[in-house]
């Protein structure tokens, strides 16, 4: 059975209890790894390694060696993305296409872009008078605590990773105890890049052990967390307690608004990608498809037969559009919300079960139909909450206000989407959406160098950007008199 251990100050290490838990593949349900399962201890030892490189070696390194140091750890990710992909289905059920293809070049675009950001943190400088000189200073935390999600693990890992070690802190990462396995490796190929040990360590466990843990300890200097809201709030009290800054990227409940003058086959295609790729288990997932009354009809019928011809199946197999969802008890969370569904009146139109034509080896795997609701209103559980599945729901509305408002009616504000061909409206919808990404006659799209905000209860804080560099920074301001004189309070 295959070890997955603790990375810490450099060395792959078991939990100080001895404990462990087991790692499923959940195409198939079957274990394949058993994974050190870490405490206050080993979260103590990954923090104190940390600290002892962020005043150590790390500290005497230029902004522009950091700089080469990550983009070595790109090329590494680029060289090694066959065998990284394979680990990341083998982990997530994520279809090994969508790794390779689409998650791996981001990973690598992205350590590139904050390796080249490196030397370029921007702080201000006022203007002077006479006899005195003032400016500002960016300075590393120190040691970053990450917390982050199973839904796109090398992704999440990397989007945590990245901005804080161009920004001169060190990391201790707890990944998802569904997905430690990519997250090991990254933290190798970074020893491997030549970052100093220590800089960068992962501890495995669950929430309530290490990840609290990790909050709580009084030498981390900033959390950074994606993950459900119910935990981002806790989290958020934690820090505010210590005083301590975070970082909180947390749930949504996007709306995708078609408008009756787009593309109505372009809009269809983009709400079923922005809704049920990845099986819907990820945060800008758009869940509440909004359809001018007009053209309902149509687009649900739309809906309803492309969402037919998504395939599940072998994660591996090239034809696969969606793998199983990560785990058994997330299969039956999906389930109850459908369920919920039926039982206040929305009309199924399809999915709501796992598939029926799975091979034998596949059948304990946790397989899920996409499933398309229509009729859905307003004050509906799969209309409010974040199903983090694939299903998505239809409801119809009249005029533009009623769709912004419809568009903003959650507690959520992370992402929204629309379709339309009227140049006015582009701007006046863009404007008028409460979320901190809007995406026009697409589905979602992300590059590195594009900020994104957080509001409402998806969370604080900026992603991505040299924004998101300066959020692993603090500010100091610098006075400096060179005049020989100063205000005269002692005669």
């Amino acid at each position: 059975m295959r070890r997955i251990y603790h990375l810490i100050d450099g060395r792959e290490v078991p939990s100080h209890s001895g404990s462990y838990f087991a790692s499923e593949n959940p195409a198939t349900g079957e274990q394949f790894a058993e994974v050190a399962a870490g405490d206050e201890t080993d979260v103590d030892a990954a923090v104190k390694a940390a600290l002892r490189a962020f005043q150590g070696p790390w500290s005497k390194i230029t902004p522009a060696e950091r700089g080469r140091l990550l983009y070595r750890v790109a090329e590494l990710i680029e060289a090694r993305a066959e065998e990284l992909a394979a680990a990341e289905t083998l982990d997530s059920g994520k279809p090994l296409a969508a790794n390779r293809h689409i998650d791996l070049p981001f990973c690598v675009d992205f350590w590139r872009f904050y390796a080249g950001a490196a030397d370029k943190l921007r702080t201000p400088v006022v203007a002077n008078e006479p006899g005195v000189h003032r400016y500002a200073v960016r300075e590393p935390l120190g040691v970053v605590g990450a917390i982050a999600p199973w839904n796109f693990p090398l992704v999440m890992a990397s989007l945590k990773i990245a901005p804080a070690l161009a920004a001169g802190n060190t990391v201790v990462i707890k990944m998802a105890e569904q997905t430690p396995l990519t997250t090991s490796l990254l933290g190798q190929l970074c020893l491997e890049a030549g970052l100093p040990e220590g800089v960068v360590n992962v501890v495995h466990g669950f929430g309530e052990r290490a990840g609290a843990a990790l909050v709580r300890h009084p030498q981390v200097a900033k959390i950074c967390f994606t993950g459900s809201t119910e935990v981002g709030r806790l989290i958020g009290q934690e820090c505010a307690r210590q005083v301590k800054p975070f970082l909180l990227e947390l749930g949504g409940k996007a709306a995708n608004i078609i408008f009756a003058d787009a593309d109505l086959d372009l809009a269809v295609n983009g709400a079923l990608q922005a809704g049920l790729a990845n099986n819907g288990q990820f945060c800008l997932a758009a869940s509440r498809v909004l359809v001018e009354e007009r053209v309902a009809d149509r687009v649900t019928e739309l809906l309803i037969d492309k969402a037919r011809s998504i395939r599940v199946g072998e994660p591996h197999d090239p034809a696969t559009h969606c793998g199983p969802l990560i785990s058994r008890a997330h299969l039956e969370r999906v389930s109850s919300y459908v369920a919920s569904g039926c039982a206040e009146g929305a009309e199924l139109l399809t999915g709501g079960a796992p598939p029926r034509d799975l091979p034998e080896r596949l059948r304990r795997g946790f397989y899920f139909a996409p499933t398309v609701f229509g009729r859905v209103r307003p004050q509906m559980r799969i209309a409010r909450e974040e199903i983090f599945g694939p299903v998505i729901g239809i409801t119809s509305f009249r005029t533009e206000e009623e769709a912004i408002a419809l568009a903003n009616g959650v507690d959520y504000g992370l992402s929204a989407y629309f379709w339309t061909k009227d140049a006015d409206r582009v701007h006046r919808v863009a404007s008028a959406l409460d979320a901190g990404l809007v995406f026009v006659n697409m589905p979602q799209y992300m590059v590195p160098q594009m900020p994104a905000g957080l509001r409402k209860s998806s969370g604080w804080g900026q992603n991505f950007g040299l924004e998101a560099l300066e959020n692993y920074t603090k500010l100091k301001g610098v006075y400096v008199n060179y005049s020989g004189k100063i205000f005269p309070w002692l005669t």
